[in-house]
């Protein structure tokens, strides 16, 4: 067996890419070290994270793909409601709420209904896309996915689209700030093999267009 790291997400519309990319613009200004949005670092909004052996990946894909095309009409819009972050020693993770809709949660457990057979609790550090700059894939990155349909989904499903890594200080400065709420929508669901911190890093499968 050999499992990857993957994320069924959603794809965000060209204006909030363009909020998005702001924010990690000036949080690469206080930390260069921290991730770009580019072709290894795709903005997005997470439905699902798991494990998948590799072999299986075409045909999980498949299957996702056709029990949200049954799904029908879906209402793939939300919107941004602030700024959240996640502290790792003196540097954070940032990135924007997003209201969990109804519809975004029934989608997340169609979604879950359709690749649990191909799913695995195997997965290690090896099964993430290797970090750009080497190193390890960080353990808190592991176990956030192996934890993620247990803990995650459902009520517990929190909508957000990470937007990258700053000094703690500098993040509690943003969430300072005065927050202007934005319209967000889905155009589009992808398969993406996870980088470290989650990052959507490397493109599967296209899977829907919304």
């Amino acid at each position: 067996m050999d499992p990857i790291a993957v994320n069924v997400l959603m794809d965000p519309d060209a204006g909030t890419i363009a909020l998005a990319r702001a924010l990690n613009d000036r949080l690469r200004s206080d930390f260069p070290k921290g991730f770009a949005f580019d072709s290894n670092h795709a903005p997005h909004v997470t439905l699902v994270q798991c494990f998948i052996d590799r072999e299986k990946i075409a045909e999980a894909a498949h299957v996702v793909s056709a029990a949200l095309q049954a799904a029908g009409p879906v209402n793939w819009r939300s919107k941004a409601t602030g700024l959240y972050a996640l502290s790792d020693g003196k540097l954070g993770l940032a990135g924007i709420v997003i209201a969990p809709t109804d519809d975004f949660r029934r989608s997340q457990l169609r979604v879950i209904d359709a690749i649990s057979p191909f799913t695995t609790p195997e997965g290690t550090a090896a099964a993430f896309a290797p970090r750009l700059g080497g190193g390890e894939i960080g353990q808190a990155t592991v176990d956030y996915v192996k934890g993620f349909i247990t803990a995650r989904t459902g009520q517990n499903y929190n909508a957000h689209l990470t937007v990258g890594i700053g000094t703690n200080d500098f993040i509690d400065a943003l969430k300072a700030e005065p927050f202007k709420s934005f319209p967000v929508q889905a155009v589009s669901l992808s398969l993406y093999q996870l980088g470290d911190y989650g990052v959507a890093q490397k493109k599967l499968h296209h899977l829907h267009d919304c």
